[in-house]
């Protein structure tokens, strides 16, 4: 890394790769810091050489990320957005299963930031023999240090990924992680980090609001709940969930291009929702493609009601959107208007 250019920061919040094998099976390991520092000197010297320096942050508890919240995920944008002026980019390690989520959450947080934010995670722990977690690291450490670079990423298995777009994808393969909709923003080519050009955030955010960081805590544990359609779905059944007091928003994943069952009923509890200021949205089941709503006769029922389209959005980003935006101090015309919106590259 070039001596003038600012260190970068490694944020550890836990996740499979700091785990360690135990009588009981696998546990999460300490001093991990030094576990990884460690583990980086086995890397060839011409590696290791051009590695960029590192700071060292844990999170003050391991977050379990098949339980990770929307209050973690504001912990952790506080956290950036207290260090990242002192660093030239950040790496974000984290476990798997909500690793998208986190990446997604984290890109409405930190709209227009200007340096990167990497996260990376691992299938197997780091001291696992043909572990893939110091193969992800590396490559995280190596694109955190592109100044070019400026959007929050997801690196896995010599891919970078826009981390609003990203899914996981796989349960035990190491290529766990796909972009549906969108393509890479670069790969590990011969061992080197390349951004593959006119792909990336930098020239697009030039000049957006830098952070938005409300408090998700205020919303309550689920403000946002994510309804399936399935054959012979009812409406007392998706009220029963939509017109809950507590619920503030909905993600509906509805049929193809943008479909719904012709069902009066139905149609109207959605009509209701959004009558009483509920942020409905629909996305397609199929994770590749769009949907237009109103194209085909069946989804007319979804315009009508005033359900908005999520255009080719992930199930990820649609509901993070969602929390994001009912976090905000605005009116629910403003809600709308900022959700049809491309507010960090994720529609």
């Amino acid at each position: 890394m070039h001596a003038s250019r600012p260190p970068l920061l490694v944020i550890y919040t836990g996740g499979t790769l700091g785990m360690v094998e135990t009588p009981h099976g696998l546990a999460p390991g300490e001093h991990f810091e030094t576990r990884l520092r460690n583990a980086l000197k086995s890397l060839a010297p011409a590696q290791r050489a051009s590695l960029p320096d590192f700071d060292f942050l844990a999170t003050p508890r391991t977050i379990d990320s098949s339980s990770a919240c929307p209050a973690d995920w504001q912990s952790l944008a506080a956290l950036i957005e207290n260090h990242q002026q002192a660093y030239s980019g950040i790496v974000i390690l984290h476990g798997t299963d909500t690793l998208s989520w986190t990446a997604t959450s984290l890109a409405f947080q930190l709209q227009g930031i200007d340096k990167p934010v990497v996260l990376t995670g691992a299938m197997h722990p780091l001291e696992s023999r043909g572990s893939d977690a110091l193969n992800n690291i590396e490559g995280a450490l190596r694109f955190a240090a592109l100044p070019a670079l400026q959007e929050v990423a997801l690196y896995f298995a010599g891919c970078l990924l826009r981390g609003v777009r990203a899914r996981k994808w796989q349960t035990q393969a190491e290529d766990a992680f796909t972009s549906p909709n969108y393509p890479l923003l670069g790969e590990m080519v011969d061992g080197l980090p390349v951004l593959y050009p006119g792909r990336g955030l930098g020239d697009h955010q030039r000049g957006a609001q830098r952070f938005e960081l409300p408090d998700y805590r205020a919303l309550g544990p689920s403000p946002v709940v994510r309804i399936a359609l399935w054959p012979g779905i009812t409406a007392r059944q998706v009220g029963a969930l939509l017109l809950d007091d507590t619920v503030k928003g909905a993600l509906l994943e509805v049929w193809g291009g943008g479909n719904i069952a012709d069902d009066p009923a139905l149609i109207e509890v959605l009509a209701q929702a959004n009558g009483e200021g509920k942020l409905v949205t629909a996305i397609s089941q199929c994770p590749y493609g769009r949907i237009d709503i109103g194209a085909y006769a069946a989804g007319q029922g979804l315009a009508d009601a005033g359900v908005m389209s999520g255009d080719d959005m992930t199930p990820e980003a649609a509901m993070t959107k969602l929390i994001h935006l009912l976090a905000k101090p605005l009116s629910d015309a403003d809600r709308k208007r900022q959700f049809l919106t491309s507010l960090t590259g994720e529609r």
